[in-house]
């Protein structure tokens, strides 16, 4: 890769100054210490998985509210937040999802062979948390979405350094939470890593099922929940939804004719997936591009799907920037992106419930930028390289 001035490669991976810590440190900070004062018990999203842990306490089942929608083993999960006060929930909360959010990110860079300390990696967080209103949003509601945010980038850091099992591991735990990455179930099936696989499955299968031992009615789950996210929700949460299934038919577009639109959409997301694994050159970009992929179908055509579920994907691109054929250097990315800068005014958009119009079109057109890219053949090493002259001179001369 060539570091010549008219390439962004070399600036973004030297190494940060104490001057982009101290932007980075003062913005994240100044974000949690608002959420925190604008919260009264740490975001709406975890205050109902709390309740719902609560509920369990007392003896009742947490399938009562029928707006929580995680398998049993989150409620043992979130029963130890039940013996903290609001007045700590409204700090931790925010902070906790802040210091997960910077961890998948962390993780992200090196599955590009980016170091951390770098200016890219310093200054990344504190652009997604200026620049993408989804990072607000999820710190805010205290969604457990950060747990995947999370999970997925150290899952495909392990695989990359073929710990194919560790990585079954952390995909299954993060299932167990919240089971949104089970798309990248199909990632181990390309892969044919069989054992890996059977974590994936066994680890929510078991922590789910012992925690559905301990409740007073676990079979709400089947009877009602599922039926419920089936359905797309209520009236009301469907607003936000920002799915194509969700969405075209608040445009008048027929039910019949949304749902195998999106779902035709996602089949082809699932087989660039396929393609883009079996034929790309193995690297990081491979691995992360195929997973990329495999989420982004699934939004396509899940219920919910919120705009905060970008950051499951988002970071993982942006983190590939260094590398000349990865997808953030297209511009098709950032156009994708720019409907999420904050505080923008969209004419006709500016209503809340109509923000889902707009991640609608993040959406899809983040799927198609990914799944449409040629990938090039790119020289082995990654980024890394980029600052391997600087510590020879170094090693020359000390």
């Amino acid at each position: 890769m060539r570091t010549g001035k008219s390439d962004i490669s070399g600036w973004l991976v030297r190494r940060a100054s104490w001057h982009a810590w101290a932007v980075s440190c003062v913005v994240l900070c100044a974000h949690v210490v608002g959420v925190a004062r604008a919260s009264s018990a740490g975001g709406m999203d975890n205050a109902i998985v709390v309740r719902a842990a609560r509920t369990w306490l007392a003896g009742g089942s947490p399938y009562a509210d029928r707006h929580f929608l995680y398998l049993p083993s989150a409620v043992l999960a979130a029963a130890p937040q039940t013996l903290l006060p609001a007045s700590a929930l409204r700090v931790l909360v925010p902070l906790t999802v802040t210091v997960l959010l910077v961890a998948g990110w962390a993780c992200a860079l090196r599955i590009h062979g980016v170091p951390w300390r770098s200016r890219l990696g310093v200054l990344g967080p504190a652009g997604l948390a200026l620049g993408f209103a989804p990072f607000g949003h999820l710190v805010s509601l205290g969604n457990w979405t950060v747990t995947a945010a999370a999970a997925l980038p150290l899952a495909l850091l392990l695989a990359a350094r073929e710990r194919w099992g560790w990585a079954g591991v952390v995909v299954g735990v993060a299932l167990a939470l919240k089971p949104l990455l089970a798309p990248v179930v199909l990632l181990f099936l390309f892969e044919r890593r069989w054992r890996a696989l059977a974590a994936v499955v066994l680890v929510p299968a078991l922590a789910s099922g012992g925690a559905a031992l301990l409740m007073p009615d676990p079979a709400v789950f089947v009877t009602r929940t599922l039926p419920f996210l089936l359905r797309g929700h209520d009236r009301f949460v469907r607003l936000y939804e920002a799915s194509p299934v969700a969405v075209l038919p608040r445009l008048g577009v027929p039910s019949w004719v949304a749902v195998p639109l999106a779902g035709a959409a996602a089949a082809a997301g699932v087989v660039a997936a396929y393609r883009r694994w079996s034929r790309g050159v193995p690297g990081p970009l491979r691995l992360v591009e195929t997973a990329v992929l495999l989420m982004l179908s699934a939004f396509l055509v899940s219920r919910p799907s919120y705009d905060h579920y970008l950051l499951v994907v988002v970071p993982l691109l942006l983190a590939g920037l260094p590398y000349p054929g990865s997808a953030a250097r297209e511009p098709w990315f950032w156009l994708a992106l720019v409907p999420q800068v904050p505080g923008a005014d969209w004419p006709w958009l500016e209503p809340v419930t109509r923000r889902s119009f707009r991640d609608c079109f993040t959406l899809c057109v983040l799927t198609a930028s990914v799944a449409l890219r040629r990938p090039r053949h790119l020289p082995l090493g990654g980024p890394d390289h980029l600052v391997a002259p600087r510590q020879e001179r170094r090693a020359t001369t000390g």
